[in-house]
């Protein structure tokens, strides 16, 4: 019986991009989907969120995922250009956004081509992977070639009914709610909300408490 994971991500989080590919290789060793379920991140979706952080989370934020990365092996550099554009005034998400719509749309357009998971890997390592200027030439259309996809296709869907793609990602935004988190990555078992890239290892337990098989067995 093949098990199924929500994830819900983001495509401005590094703990996003550092625990897909252990979710990848999850998918890879076990009877297991992961359905991916891009929302927006905190910035758009709750923006006064910053006003109340200490000042030390970001600090440590930056420390910690580069220190995550370095012991996964991973290459990792906050993205040129920011996914979210901000104004440092307020550190608020400014109401013209030039990205960050068009690539959580892009991720439900590759769900719903059946290889979401795929994509937020390939174009996540674009993304955080040191890549500077992401968003022109062909990145993202090779992310979406190596992760199985055509890019063009993803785009012309896309651009003919962006609004069915932004009811998608408010669907998400509530169902993660419903799940019991706001945070990204949030994987979903059966109801259960694992938060973190630091919970995989309990989400792979919980699963094999279920009866999660490996793959040929």
């Amino acid at each position: 019986m093949t098990f199924n994971v929500d994830l819900f991500w983001s495509f401005r989080s590094p703990y996003s991009y550092l625990a897909t590919p252990r979710l990848v290789e999850l998918t890879r060793r076990y009877d297991l989907a992961i359905t991916a379920r891009p929302v927006y991140p905190l910035a758009v979706r709750q923006a006064q969120f910053f006003d109340h952080v200490h000042p030390q989370w970001i600090p440590y934020l930056l420390r910690d995922t580069a220190r995550i990365a370095e012991m996964q092996g991973l290459a990792y550099r906050w993205p040129s250009p920011d996914p979210v554009k901000i104004d440092p005034a307020t550190r608020h998400g400014t109401p013209d956004q030039p990205h960050i719509h068009w690539l959580t749309r892009l991720g439900c357009a590759a769900e719903e081509a059946g290889h979401g998971l795929a994509f937020l890997h390939e174009a996540s390592r674009v993304i955080w992977g040191g890549t500077k200027d992401w968003h022109l030439g062909d990145h993202l259309a090779q992310a979406a070639a190596r992760a199985g996809l055509d890019f063009g296709t993803l785009r012309a869907n896309i651009d003919a009914r962006p609004e069915k793609y932004e009811a998608i990602i408010q669907e998400n935004q509530r169902a993660h709610e419903a799940a019991g988190h706001w945070g990204v990555p949030t994987m979903v078992f059966e109801g259960e909300p694992f938060f973190g890239q630091d919970r995989i290892d309990i989400l792979e337990w919980r699963l094999k408490q279920n009866g999660l098989i490996e793959r040929g067995k």
